[in-house]
């Protein structure tokens, strides 16, 4: 460890695998595999420097080990860049200075005007040194007590008695402390050090500690579950310790995960003769001039299917459904045949190409990087652009994230070590065929192969791969392809998750949740390298906060994931461990991922963050134009994106009901998931500079402070309502355009929903209202009218402990909403796909990465139109959903769920006044309770006049039924959370 800028202890370089070795043992010993150690296949030994590029057997002690990952040492340089010697602030002295100055230090009182001590640090100070003057009486008790020289010579004889007296005195202090803070208005912190601690955090990010922070991280590959992963989670474990973070844990799981053989993959023509190849696979060297080399990652797909397989081959175009449909109108039969297809399209993510294939009927799927998409019919390519080069490759994991989310042997519930494993065959979160990733250098000669066989395919269909003269689908006559995948299954695999708090002094059961995923599939300079090295400047401003004085209303955890990159792992599997504890205790999630890989910003939220984002924009400011991001944003005409299951967020805000939000810097495509994603391309290309990582790390902490550090939660519930009522009008006009006939569109009847979605715009108006009165009572009119939430601008307020009751109360209830939008009922979830509860967000089922509004009623919707597709097209139905299967498997799972509806725990804002009667209290079950019962009759009349009102509109049980069934429930679990709003 050596000393920051700040006077605070930071590691120095992540550990060098050696030092792994003192890490417990986790593993029983080397599995055999055809003869070898499981997981290498030609060298034995931890490699010397002279043979950096040669694997090790693997180690028992850190880690999965599919290959020699290069590790720096620890150097003069590396030292020398974390010492004080390049501080930019002069000493650790000269910032408390600075904080006392702003009143977030513990430095003694201003006795001018408009300098009140900061009252909320004063008093949390004083009730720890009151805490501490207990401890030290209860140590009197047993040992001898101390004297007073005023009054020794007085009570020399009485001694016996004095620890009574005190005892009794302090008693009393506490007792008129409580009350005096509860009985009369106590003067509010001075409003402006709130605006003080933003401009502190905004003034002391520093883009050079990231960019430093950046290239050690990306110095070697780390795969979730690998040494080179195990051997970043210590640094960062170290890095939390060093800033001082509370209760900093390291949380591992078992969970299954799959890694490649450096032989046990091909791809080949093998007929006729005369074509016979086979492909190079492996990328060239990312980084030439690296000393020594960086040893680079196979090219792989996590979570695939093992398999050998030989088949004609067939080019699918993006490998959609449509794609396929349109392969078999033109007679080209799929059954058996390696399709080969290209990444992103319609249906972007890769897992649900390789389903589509399956479900065509292929044996195998091959997805290649098409030159048109992120190549160099876009720009100049690495080295000399941004743009992926002709040996790039996208590995990716192809697990079902729409389907099934975290560790797919144990879906619904947490993969600790003693939890039930399901079997891998038939499981709903994998696919069954064999795949493999592909550079367009070796798509080009498959390709060019099919030349005369099939159909020539249309202009959409045509890629960029250069020096192919036509463009053909292939069919029974092509060549065939060998396609071999072999690998490495790990079902009880380690990842290690490293979490850390600053616990508040407000509401310290009450979290904000602030999230960053670790793993990388080789380098991952942008994702998600850029993520992390923000996620470690941030905890250390805020650590320096702490250490001068400061704390936040709630509780901050900081978490770093492993094995988001196979399917949202880490995060999912500690939001199951903790399910009723977030359901009941979680505020909101803050999510970075790929942080930075381009100059626009991009926010994807729940709608609750609408006035807390839009203020962190207009605090910032584009490096490179100087405006801030707000005019940015506000030119470009963005809005916040839905939810879909890109990233860490999906278990937070779909499974527990966490509001929650995803920031980044984006735009043009990049080498996304290759080893060309690394450190050198984001000096030169992704962010040189570094001006928007510390842009960027200044809008996570300005939304870290709003979440946690205001005094009314930010909460936009008018934005809220305003977007269901979007929602509502998109499904309408959706259904006018997918539904056939009117007398079917007269079948679905969203009246239903139309009067939620109204009753929610009357209620949030209603109830954000309440925060207007609070700012009045505590600040003035004058600050109502024209302040942001926390009175900037006004020197004094008061704030009664009825009134202060009464807000946290009020908060509790904000938080609760999307808890309280959660599907809990007796079966509830989305069918066939039950662990995702939310019944306005979920991935879409055949996109993945988007968001669908109102999934359970655009699920059943598309069912019913794909089965009238598929008749109309003579089409057997497909095989029965994967999802559906997970359903009777995630029963016993969800059972607990399912036990009661989803309850409020939060009080009525007047009921939580002292001398009220004790709330009942009632049995966990991971779902908030209700404050009074009678609240639990008014809902079941409130649903049964519901159903009532409905019930002679209901159509006739027919295809539509399973839609209006949706329609029904979800009008019902909303018009209930906006009810609890104001109940």
């Amino acid at each position: 460890m050596v000393l920051n800028e700040a006077g605070i202890s930071v590691p120095d370089d992540p550990p060098a695998y050696e030092d792994i070795e003192s890490r417990r043992p986790f593993l029983q010993g080397d599995v055999e595999h055809d003869g070898a150690p499981y997981g290498h296949d030609d060298h034995d030994g931890m490699p010397s420097s002279s043979q950096s590029t040669q694997r090790p057997a693997r180690s028992t002690m850190a880690g999965y080990e599919p290959q020699w990952a290069e590790i720096p040492r620890a150097s003069e340089e590396s030292a020398a860049f974390l010492s004080t010697s390049e501080s930019t602030r002069a000493s650790y002295e000269d910032v408390r200075a600075e904080m006392e100055q702003m009143e977030v230090a513990d430095g003694p009182l201003h006795q001018g005007p408009g300098k009140p001590a900061t009252f909320r640090v004063q008093l949390s100070r004083r009730l720890a040194h009151f805490t501490t003057s207990l401890s030290s009486i209860g140590h009197g008790l047993t040992a001898s007590w101390p004297s007073f020289d005023v009054v020794r010579s007085q009570m020399y004889r009485v001694r016996v008695i004095a620890p009574v007296i005190t005892i009794i005195l302090l008693a009393l202090g506490t007792y008129f402390l409580l009350s005096f803070a509860t009985a009369f208005p106590t003067p509010y912190e001075q409003l402006g050090s709130a605006e003080l601690v933003r401009s502190y955090v905004q003034g002391h990010i520093d883009g050079n500690r990231i960019r430093r922070v950046l290239e050690r991280i990306t110095a070697y590959d780390h795969v979730a579950g690998t040494q080179g992963d195990y051997a970043l989670a210590k640094y960062v474990r170290a890095s939390f310790q060093a800033a001082k973070l509370e209760e900093v844990e390291t949380k591992e799981y078992e969970v299954y995960l799959n890694y490649p053989r450096s032989s046990g993959r091909r791809v080949a023509i093998v007929s006729p003769p005369e074509l016979a190849w086979e492909a190079r696979l492996e990328e060239e060297p990312a980084i030439p001039d690296r000393d020594p080399p960086a040893v680079q990652t196979l090219n792989f797909h996590g979570h695939s299917r093992a398999g050998n397989v030989t088949g004609t081959l067939i080019y699918a175009n993006f490998g959609s459904r449509r794609d396929f449909r349109t392969l078999k109108e033109q007679g080209i039969d799929i059954a058996g045949a390696i399709v080969l297809v290209k990444h992103y399209g319609p249906e972007e993510d890769r897992a649900l190409k390789v389903k589509a294939a399956e479900l065509a009927g292929a044996a195998g799927c091959l997805i290649y990087s098409d030159p048109n998409e992120d190549g160099f019919r876009k720009g100049d390519v690495w080295p000399d652009g941004r743009w992926m080069p002709s040996d790039g490759v996208q590995r990716g994991g192809v697990s079902l994230m729409s389907r099934v989310v975290g560790d797919v042997l144990t879906p619904g519930y947490a993969s600790t070590a003693d939890a039930k494993r399901q079997s891998k065959d038939g499981n709903a979160g994998l696919v069954n065929i064999p795949s493999l990733p592909l550079a367009w250098r070796d798509a080009q000669k498959l390709l060019q192969s099919l030349k005369g066989h099939g159909h020539k395919v249309s202009d959409d269909w045509i890629g960029g791969v250069p020096d192919v003269e036509e463009w053909w689908s292939g069919d029974g006559g092509s060549p065939v392809v060998h396609l071999k995948n072999e690998q490495d299954e790990e079902e009880r695999q380690p990842i290690w998750n490293v979490l850390g708090k600053i616990r508040g002094v407000e509401q310290p059961d009450k979290l904000v949740v602030v999230g960053n995923h670790r793993d990388a599939w080789c380098f991952g300079a942008a994702d998600s390298g850029s993520g992390t090295a923000i996620l470690l400047e941030v905890v250390q401003i805020f650590s320096e906060l702490v250490e001068l004085g400061w704390r936040p209303r709630r509780t901050i955890v900081f978490a770093s994931w492993d094995g988001e990159e196979y399917n949202l792992i880490g995060s999912t599997e500690w939001v199951e461990d903790n399910m009723e504890e977030l359901r009941r205790d979680a505020f909101a999630y803050l999510n970075v991922d790929t942080a930075v890989s381009g100059r626009d910003f991009t926010a994807s939220a729940s709608p609750l963050f609408q006035a807390s984002l839009l203020r962190a924009l207009d605090r910032t400011a584009d490096p490179i134009t100087n405006e801030t991001l707000r005019y940015v944003w506000d030119q470009a005409r963005r809005k916040m994106e839905g939810l879909g299951a890109g990233s860490d967020y999906v278990a937070f805000q779909d499974m527990a009901g966490t509001s929650s939000i995803d920031i980044s810097f984006g735009g043009e495509r990049f080498p996304y998931h290759s080893c060309y994603d690394n450190f050198e391309w984001m000096e030169r290309f992704g962010d040189p500079g570094f001006g928007y990582h510390a842009v960027l790390a200044q809008i996570w902490a300005l939304l870290i402070l709003e979440v946690s550090d205001r005094p009314v939660l930010p909460y936009d519930f008018l934005a809220y309502a305003s977007a269901v009522d979007l929602y509502v009008r998109q499904l309408e006009d959706d259904i006018e355009k997918l539904v056939p006939g009117e007398d079917d569109r007269r079948r679905l009847d969203l009246a239903p929903l139309k009067e939620a979605a109204h009753q929610f715009m009357q209620n949030a108006k209603q109830f954000q209202s309440w925060e207007r009165t609070w700012q009045e009572s505590v600040f003035g009119r004058g600050v109502a009218d024209g302040g942001d939430g926390d009175g900037n601008g006004v020197t004094s307020g008061f704030e009664s402990g009825e009134l202060a009751i009464r807000r946290v109360s009020h908060n509790t209830r904000m938080a609760n909403f999307e808890t309280h939008l959660l599907d809990l009922e007796d079966g509830g979830g989305l069918p066939g796909r039950t662990q995702f509860k939310h019944i306005l967000y979920a991935p879409q089922l055949w996109s993945g990465y988007d968001a669908a509004y109102f999934p359970g009623i655009r699920d059943a919707l598309d069912a019913v139109l794909e089965a009238d597709e598929n008749q109309n097209h003579d089409e057997d139905p497909p095989e029965e959903s994967q999802a559906q299967a997970q359903t009777e498997s995630n029963e016993d799972n969800d059972s607990v769920a399912a036990e009661t509806i989803d309850k409020d725990n939060s009080s009525d804002d007047d009921a939580a006044l002292p001398k009220k009667k004790p709330q009942k209290q009632r049995r966990k079950t991971g779902k908030r309770e209700d404050d009074k019962d009678h609240d639990k009759d008014h809902e079941k009349d409130h649903d049964k006049n519901h159903d009532k009102d409905h019930e002679k509109k209901k159509p006739e049980v027919d295809k539509w039924s399973p839609v209006q069934k949706q329609i029904d429930k979800t009008a019902r679990i909303l018009g209930r959370a906006s009810w609890k709003l104001l109940h």
